[in-house]
């Protein structure tokens, strides 16, 4: 009823789809539901059809969500109920696919497709995220993608894989370690793993020219945080605060810091992510100009200008919808009056929330 179980045609913001958001209210009772974030899945008519119709089923308190009342035969007609035996694939299948793809050897006993495939179709909403723990060869992967291909969905995976090495002087491993070595990557599982999406996915858009969905992914590693922190040195308190005017840890990129940020935002580690040059420092949009960083380790005074002018020209083509989120690093401008200035600028053009890590 609620966005959280619509089709795509539910999965909007106010901004973009502000005829799905209103108050929906139980005209017997008088109770206010609201209305979720992401709006109800009909127009207003719509709903109020279906009110009328007795179509509305109205839970029994206010903390409920109201329900969309279907019939049996309406159900069928949606729905076709999944066989406990699943017939028309088999192991082999998911052998063939994968010596198809990587080579033959590399895996072995992989799942077919089809099976996950099958078992996605039915068990899974066109919007689900789909988690597999035990990625291994990515069979999971491959077919939440073959079944987005197949009805047009947006369903997500997220695939967990340690890095078990591969040893080339082990017989049962030692094709898996070729082939990593001919590709030009560490030998460990992970790798194959990530391989073989790449290459499921290149097939998905050579097999289905007009398909248009996400075929890509991001790869995680676990972590500490990037940002150090205050463990002082009691018998040497001095040399600990200098130590710590830089407390981002020195082995970290500016991506590593950037989906940190994004997490502490409560950002989708998925949103677009564009970045530009301005006086010399590299700029991340992130979500649509919804967070903007700078990572920059050095920002001179006069460089302050030219980089805030580039943010604003940037921030104003992109237009958010809501308020921007910019962040810097602390330490990297060359005093308070470079820090001032940048916040200054930002400000006049409406960019009033500036942090510092």
């Amino acid at each position: 009823m609620s966005a959280d179980s619509a089709d795509l045609t539910g999965l909007a913001s106010k901004a973009a789809r502000p005829n799905l958001h209103y108050d929906l209210i139980d005209p017997v009772t008088g109770t206010n539901y609201g209305c979720p974030p992401k709006g109800w899945r009909y127009e207003k008519p719509t709903m109020l059809k279906k009110i009328a119709e007795g179509r509305i089923l109205w839970p029994t308190t206010k903390d409920g969500r109201p329900r969309h009342k279907l019939f049996l035969n309406e159900l069928r007609s949606l729905y076709k109920n999944m066989s406990s035996v699943i017939t028309g694939t088999s192991t082999s299948e998911g052998t063939r696919e994968l010596n198809a793809l990587v080579g033959t050897g590399v895996f072995t006993f992989p799942k077919p497709v089809e099976l996950i495939r099958r078992v996605i179709e039915q068990a899974c909403g066109r919007t689900d995220i789909v988690v597999d723990f035990f990625a291994g060869s990515g069979t999971t992967g491959h077919a939440v993608m073959a079944q987005n291909a197949v009805d047009g969905g947006n369903r997500r995976y997220v695939l967990v894989q340690l890095p078990e090495p591969l040893d080339p002087e082990n017989n049962d491993q030692k094709v898996a370690a070729d082939f990593c070595d001919k590709i030009g990557k560490p030998r460990n599982i992970a790798e194959l793993t990530k391989e073989r999406l790449r290459r499921a996915a290149k097939k998905i858009r050579d097999e289905n020219p007009t398909y248009t969905g996400d075929l890509g992914f991001r790869v995680f590693k676990l972590d500490s945080s990037n940002i150090r922190a205050w463990a002082p040195d009691r018998d040497n308190l001095e040399q600990t605060l200098l130590d710590s005017m830089e407390h981002i840890k020195a082995d970290r990129t500016e991506s590593d810091v950037l989906y940190e940020l994004l997490l502490k935002l409560g950002l989708d580690l998925c949103v677009p992510i564009e970045s530009r040059t301005f006086a010399g420092k590299e700029v991340h949009s992130v979500g649509g100009g919804v967070l903007m960083a700078c990572l920059a380790p050095k920002i001179e005074r006069a460089e302050v200008e030219a980089l805030a002018q580039g943010i604003v020209d940037w921030h104003k083509a992109l237009a958010p919808a809501g308020d921007t989120t910019c962040v810097f690093r602390d330490s990297a401008f060359a005093d308070d009056v470079a820090k001032t200035n940048m916040a200054a600028i930002l400000e006049q053009h409406g960019i009033t929330n500036v942090r510092s890590l």
